[in-house]
């Protein structure tokens, strides 16, 4: 689809990651449906991102069940305890051959512990956990798990960090196209839905890093492979 013809559902778009996300993707032209539990809260981020676009964006706010009714692409980017919660809550809406992208980290935060330490679900990584709670014919892919809050937020500065995609094939193109949104940042496959066990825990790993060394957004970029390769860009 071209630009605007789709409909993106991001679950957990009142959070600073999927605030991030629906104001790169409205500003570069994409229908954008923030979803939460409460439609007011979902409105007020909806409203908060036309506003930092100066008016511009085709952005709305719903609850989460409408949003992903409504979505070609459905976007969850909310804290690991509410993963299976706000899927269940939508799985009868979900449709064959929607993409379910899963930015889902499961770190010890989420049960008390700290954001510096991972939780391993049964299935291996919660993009897996993901693919279990929606039903089949869904094409469910992990990514983004990497790029920071504050990078997406900040419209005057390219995103330095490299984007690793992994799950189903089919729906890569679509990723690959969402990620060319975001300036500087890079496409990778990452190969099948359970190396999202290796990605989710390098978020963790960037936590530390930022604490440690007192910067706001640390990222990965993978070497030896070329900016330009094939597949790399839309």
């Amino acid at each position: 689809m071209a630009v605007g013809e789709r409909t993106i559902a991001v679950l957990g778009g009142t959070g600073e990651q999927g605030y991030g996300l629906a104001l790169r993707w409205a500003l570069a032209g994409e229908r954008v449906l923030i979803g939460s539990r409460a439609l007011e809260r979902a409105q007020e981020a909806a409203a908060r991102v036309r506003q930092a676009l100066n008016g511009r964006g085709a952005v709305e706010g719903r609850e989460n069940p409408v949003a992903v009714a409504e979505a070609d692409v459905v976007v969850v980017s909310v804290p690991f305890s509410a993963q299976a919660t706000t899927l269940k809550t939508c799985r009868d809406v979900f449709r064959e051959g929607q993409i379910l992208c899963d930015l889902t980290v499961p770190l010890a935060s989420s049960i008390g512990g700290p954001a510096t330490r991972l939780i391993i679900p049964p299935q291996g990584s919660a993009a897996e956990q993901a693919a279990e709670l929606v039903p089949r014919g869904v094409k469910v892919v992990s990514a983004f798990q990497n790029v920071s809050a504050e990078a997406l937020a900040d419209l005057s500065s390219p995103i330095e960090c490299d984007v690793i995609v992994c799950g189903a094939n089919e729906a890569k193109p679509v990723i690959r196209e969402l990620i060319a949104h975001l300036p500087g940042a890079r496409y990778l496959d990452g190969g099948p839905l359970f190396n999202s066990r290796i990605v989710e825990a390098i978020t963790a790993l960037l936590i530390g890093f930022n604490i440690r060394y007192k910067v706001p957004h640390s990222g990965i970029r993978i070497t030896g492979i070329p900016f330009e390769a094939p597949g790399n860009s839309p």
